[in-house]
């Protein structure tokens, strides 16, 4: 018999401590986009590279990132490195495996843009007097982030959702971890979860909102 009492009072008390833990929530996202789209640029450019040992480097992060689990990558960076007696934070692990993860899906999605920016632009460059990686660099980078600006949205959403499994390592202080230890000590589980999937939402719709607002106004013809 369903004899729940909704108690959306004591929850709602709740929601600057939730909306702390978002922030924490944003701020592991955006770094790890940050570093993510950094190294993805470097893994892009080394799966171009003459040296064969170069590219099965960047090939084999990439493999690994897209084809195992966004938890047994952060497990690897807390768990797993502390074997070797290196202990690392929650943060600095949950951190370490969604770059990992973003570093991995955002590569292929700059393989993918490149395939649309034709091979005469690098031509073009070296004409001009450029070097193969000036070229790359002042022409070709710049087209291919646009061509991926949109799948980049996509993969922010994606580690804003993924930091909720910072729990599995005792990550506390971001959105997720921050409503477990509240529905720990009141017990309103519904009420705290429902308020916290509510927000996760409106974090993931302003972000694609804002992204398409700033492609229009940035990709005009």
């Amino acid at each position: 018999m369903f004899d729940y009492t909704f108690q959306w009072s004591q929850a709602m008390a709740r929601l600057p401590q939730m909306l702390d833990g978002a922030a924490t929530t944003m701020e592991v996202a955006i770094l790890s986009m940050l570093i993510g789209i950094v190294l993805a640029i470097v893994l892009t450019v080394l799966r171009r590279s003459p040296v064969a040992p170069l590219r099965a480097i960047a090939r084999t992060w990439v493999e690994i990132a897209r084809n195992t689990p966004a938890l047994f990558q952060i497990y690897m960076a807390h768990f797993g490195i502390a074997s070797f007696g290196i202990h690392l934070s929650p943060f600095t692990s949950l951190l370490i495996g969604i770059t990992f993860n973003n570093a991995g899906y955002l590569a292929e999605n700059f393989r993918g843009a490149l395939k649309a920016i034709p091979d005469t632009q690098i031509r073009a460059g070296r004409s001009l007097g450029m070097s193969e990686m000036q070229a790359f660099r002042h022409i070709v980078l710049p087209q291919m982030l646009r061509v991926a600006f949109l799948p980049m949205t996509n993969q922010m959403v994606w580690a804003v959702l993924m930091t909720s499994l910072g729990v599995t390592v005792g990550m506390n202080s971001d959105l997720y971890g921050v409503t477990q230890d509240l529905n720990a000590l009141t017990f309103r589980t519904f009420e705290l979860f429902a308020i916290a999937g509510v927000i996760f939402y409106l974090i993931t719709k302003l972000i694609t909102l804002g992204a398409r607002l700033l492609a229009a106004r940035l990709f005009r013809y």
